[in-house]
């Protein structure tokens, strides 16, 4: 039985057309896979089960056969087994870790032809797990030449009004700045038109080519800047983004990844530094209170942002990505984009040596802010055993609001803390 695999990407597909990560659809069948301790987390050493129940219209279905596997995430296997649930429910006898981390469970039924299926994940002592990407020891000269680089280049903002999305409360605008090597940094920028001094949000997206909209928060008084990693306008014909999915753009995050100098998140992780400039530069932003934040890329965005520009006083990060990449090369998953899951080193040498560089983990030892964190366990795009290598090693003021049935997606309350977090901390 391969189930986990297929679901797997079966799950991300569908979350990736998703817009925002919304919580997945109910359907009338639901397998729900919980682990038995309350707060899914287990001392190393002790053992983890899981109890299962197949439900139809919210009843339990009698005498359902199963099918289940267990391992570390994103792994193969290391258990896999057909249980029959005389009354609907059961427990999987589960296993147990000898180090910090995670292990996922899979249990699928099959109805009137349809396969259904869900998982859940237990955590070991998760607050004890350390990464194993290494942090250059050129690192902070490699980003303060580049921050220097990017510092020669007039920001020259180029704005555009949009009269159909502004409103009696804000204007809002087409922004682009000058960035590295030529290239130009999108994004939406709304203002508050009431005269006066604004806190700022910059939002720094998830993965994928798409076109953007205003972030209506500035009704309640922000100057927000949403961008675009990619150095294309924000606001064309959603099948110029469709068509640079599929082609130009496709798989961007490996693009010159054996050049630390080329790599496409160079221009990225620069470009958020520039919009920071930006906002730093407008007579309308009161001039010290300046927030991050992001789900995803975006979270991985939010900790690289607040790791490289100390002007950025506060972080809110969902479920970042790009956290301790190298997991695979040590027996346990990585981070999103996976890239060493595949890794071939005979034609990729020097991944291994750029990927540092760029690895969240580095960036989340050098935040000095505080922070808002949030995510799930049961998350197989940013697997939480990643997200922690890198939340483990901040030392600045934190917190962590675990959703622990969440997986790459939020629910409303999550999104209600963040903002609630925020608007606390930029306006005291």
């Amino acid at each position: 039985m391969n189930i986990s695999f297929k679901y797997q990407w079966t799950l991300i597909l569908v979350l990736l057309t998703s817009l925002l990560f919304a919580q997945p659809r109910k359907s009338r069948v639901e397998v729900i896979v919980t682990p038995t301790d309350t707060d899914w987390t287990y001392n190393v050493g002790t053992q983890a089960d899981f109890n299962v129940k197949v439900l139809m219209d919210g009843q339990l279905i009698p005498n359902v056969d199963i099918k289940y596997e267990y391992g570390l995430e994103k792994l193969d296997p290391i258990k896999e087994g057909n249980m029959k649930l005389k009354t609907g429910e059961g427990v999987i006898k589960g296993m147990k870790l000898d180090q910090p981390g995670f292990i996922s469970c899979i249990a699928s039924v099959e109805v009137d032809g349809e396969t259904y299926w869900s998982r859940g994940t237990a955590g070991f002592d998760p607050g004890e797990i350390k990464p194993t990407v290494e942090d250059p020891k050129d690192f902070d000269t490699f980003w303060s030449e580049a921050k220097a680089e990017l510092a020669e280049i007039p920001i020259d903002a180029e704005l555009t009004l949009l009269p159909e999305e502004c409103t009696s409360k804000t204007n809002v605008y087409h922004i682009s700045l000058a960035n590295i090597n030529g290239s130009r940094y999108y994004g939406i920028l709304t203002v508050p038109k009431k005269p006066g001094k604004y806190p700022a949000l910059l939002n720094v997206p998830g993965a994928g080519i798409r076109r953007y909209n205003p972030d209506r928060r500035s009704e309640e008084g922000f100057i927000t800047l949403s961008v675009g990693i990619h150095g294309i306008p924000v606001r064309m014909e959603n099948i110029v983004y469709d068509n640079l999915r599929r082609g130009a753009l496709s798989q961007y995050w490996t693009l010159n990844l054996d050049d630390k100098d080329k790599y496409y998140y160079k221009r990225v992780y620069l470009g958020c530094v520039r919009a920071v400039d930006y906002i730093f530069s407008m007579e309308e932003f009161d001039g010290e209170n300046i927030a991050v934040n992001g789900g995803s890329q975006g979270g991985a965005l939010s900790i690289v942002t607040a790791g490289l520009d100390s002007r950025i006083k506060y972080l809110a990060a969902f479920y970042p990505a790009l956290c301790d990449l190298t997991g695979y090369l040590e027996g346990r998953t990585g981070g999103w984009p996976h890239m060493f899951s595949y890794w071939d080193k005979e034609t990729k040498p020097n991944w291994i040596n750029v990927a540092p560089y760029y690895d969240v983990v580095n960036f989340a030892k050098r935040v000095k802010v505080p922070g808002w964190y949030s995510w799930g366990y049961n998350d197989p795009t940013c697997p939480p055993t990643s997200m922690y290598a890198a939340y483990n090693v901040i030392s600045a003021p934190k917190e962590l609001n675990l959703f622990l049935e969440t997986g790459h997606w939020r629910f409303p309350e999550q999104v209600e803390l963040s903002n609630e977090w925020l608007y606390k901390m930029l306006r005291e």
